[in-house]
């Protein structure tokens, strides 16, 4: 009487393994004849979005001159102070960087320097991997990042908008309107 129970209930246990067996080999079929979805990194790097977070690069103004003028904004706002410059007034009356050094060995990617920056010369760019033997190395000049266009944006000149006496005289930016002789203008 016990056997004729047992017999059933073996029977379902061999076709409950037997279905999951077959289940997993079937998974297993399907998943050889898919497309590999591992990305082998650094052979293929993945394209990054434009507005991703890597190397700094310095920018220039549409006339070809640097568009830094060295207001220390950068290394003001850097939360691990790894940028550090000295100003100075160039022939044309112009400020800019004599020597500006960013160490990316400490460099967080955070782009508060770029956010900072009023006349658009720090943009970050979507590099974010690169490498030294050495980590003096990390230590970039100016030359290093002085680039030869104008990044994201190509067309904007702080000095053509800044209404300093630099590039043109007062009066003559884009927008600006003549300056008011204050002594014509007191009671």
């Amino acid at each position: 009487m016990d056997e004729k129970k047992d017999t059933p209930g073996l029977v379902r246990e061999f076709l409950d393994g037997a279905a999951g067996i077959a289940g997993s080999y079937a998974a297993t079929l399907t998943h050889l004849f898919r497309k590999p979805i591992t990305e082998q990194y650094p052979d293929y790097k993945r394209p990054m979005p434009p507005r991703a977070r890597g190397r700094i690069i310095l920018t220039r103004s549409p006339d070809g001159k640097e568009r830094c003028v060295a207001c220390y904004l950068c290394s003001g706002v850097c939360p691990v102070n790894c940028i550090s410059m000295q100003s100075e007034e160039g022939p044309d009356g112009r400020r800019r960087a004599a020597w500006f050094r960013i160490n990316f060995a400490r460099c967080i990617y955070c782009g508060l320097c770029e956010e900072a920056c009023p006349t658009l010369a720090i943009q970050l760019t979507p590099e974010f991997a690169f490498c030294k033997d050495a980590i003096e190395d990390f230590v970039y000049e100016k030359e290093d990042l002085l680039v030869t266009h104008g990044g994201k944006d190509p067309d904007y000149d702080f000095y053509a908008h800044a209404g300093v006496a630099a590039g043109a005289p007062k009066g003559e930016h884009l927008g600006e309107d003549e300056p008011v002789d204050v002594k014509s203008i007191l009671p």
